[in-house]
């Protein structure tokens, strides 16, 4: 214990000496938790631009343009010119734009099917997916009311026109976020995946920085020769850091923001501490297989980055190609993602989540596998230092 306790005071004193460990943990997380706590404030996005080309100019191509306006997600842009809307489509000033043609109202009258176009910029995905949800949305509502028009000219009963126009009633409830708030959504495991980059890419450099100043050695006498002291204490602080930073993370979207959470917030506290040691074991595992500071940092923040996109959250797992659905389980952003929703949505208890537990836990038996190399590397100091 004593040795331990010596490289725990050692590390202490080169996490003082070096700020780039206080920059690149607290000043990171801290940056991105502002960034994009403060980008999603407002949960829905809303007034999203939308233009329109009106070429008809009746009472019901007006309605229609009134209606888009007043919705939540819509902002309506008016164009004289269909080239001009699509120019500024194309350029990002809108996300999409709708044509209404000469003889819109026309055709509906008589009886002739009309047809409404519209264009969606969907290289921004959200805001493309919105515009469109909402354009369609608009349109069937049009749709519904013309079609009201023409069965009261006929005669027909308003209970009777309802069945024709929506003879099956939706009754939507969406689970765990009502309302529809894309930062409960995607904060949740945005931040902590930036918390998981850290860990990973931190433990890399603490790890490796002692090969690449040469200071291996030195460490080694501290703990009489024995690497598992050495990296015990030498991950020990870190360890502590990087848990208190996610629960503090924690606490600040589901206590003070209010996320929703079906569950107990010491479940949460329990995912951010085994995702914050399976990261460090992850971490340690690459700067063992690749003892160069350099590779290993490289490795370390492609793994990283990896790890947002096969996390699932984005895009479903399952909707993956098979061999890469088997490559996602790599990742412990992945594991901690399937213990967040079953607590988050579901409140499931350690019944939901116990193979996440399990597999979380995999990642701290990985490291031992290889020690014997890094600890060779640390003895014998045979790798590159540039």
């Amino acid at each position: 214990m004593r040795s331990i306790y010596n490289v725990v005071r050692r590390e202490l004193l080169i996490i003082r000496k070096r700020p780039v460990y206080i920059l690149a943990s607290l000043g990171v997380l801290l940056v991105n938790t502002v960034f994009y706590l403060s980008l999603m404030q407002d949960g829905l996005p809303h007034d999203l631009p939308i233009g329109l080309v009106d070429e008809d100019q009746s009472s019901t191509s007006r309605s229609f343009a009134t209606q888009l306006d007043a919705t939540q997600l819509g902002q309506v842009i008016y164009y004289d010119d269909l080239h001009l809307a699509r120019a500024d489509m194309e350029t990002g000033k809108i996300t999409a734009f709708v044509l209404i043609p000469e003889g819109f109202n026309a055709d509906i009258q008589a009886n002739r099917q009309p047809h409404l176009s519209y264009y969606v910029n969907s290289l921004y995905f959200v805001g493309g997916a919105l515009a469109y949800k909402d354009i369609l949305t608009m349109a069937n509502l049009t749709n519904g009311a013309v079609q009201r028009q023409v069965l009261r000219a006929k005669g027909v009963n308003e209970r009777e026109i309802r069945g024709r126009i929506q003879p099956i009633v939706l009754d939507q409830h969406q689970i765990g976020n009502p309302a529809t708030n894309y930062g409960v959504y995607l904060n949740g495991v945005i931040l902590p995946g930036v918390l998981e980059m850290i860990v990973i890419l931190i433990t890399i450099y603490a790890v490796g920085s002692e090969l690449k100043y040469g200071t291996s050695k030195h460490l080694m006498r501290t703990t009489g020769g024995s690497i598992e002291k050495a990296l015990l204490g030498k991950l020990l602080p870190y360890n502590i850091i990087f848990t208190a930073l996610g629960i503090g993370l924690e606490l600040l979207l589901f206590h003070w923001l209010q996320y929703p959470l079906q569950g107990s917030l010491w479940w949460m506290f329990l995912d951010i501490l085994l995702l914050v040691t399976a990261s460090e074991a992850l971490g340690l595992l690459i700067i063992e297989l690749f003892p160069v500071l350099r590779l290993a940092i490289s490795v370390g923040a492609i793994i990283s980055v990896l790890g947002f996109s096969l996390a699932g959250f984005s895009l479903p797992v399952s909707s993956m190609p098979p061999y890469v659905q088997g490559f996602s389980a790599m990742f412990p952003l992945r594991h901690y993602y399937l213990f967040h929703v079953q607590q988050t949505l579901w409140g499931s208890g350690f019944a939901g989540c116990w193979q996440e537990i399990v597999h979380l836990m995999v990642f701290m038996l990985l490291p031992p596998l290889f020690m014997r190399r890094l600890e060779d590397a640390y003895v014998n100091q045979n790798y590159e230092r540039d």
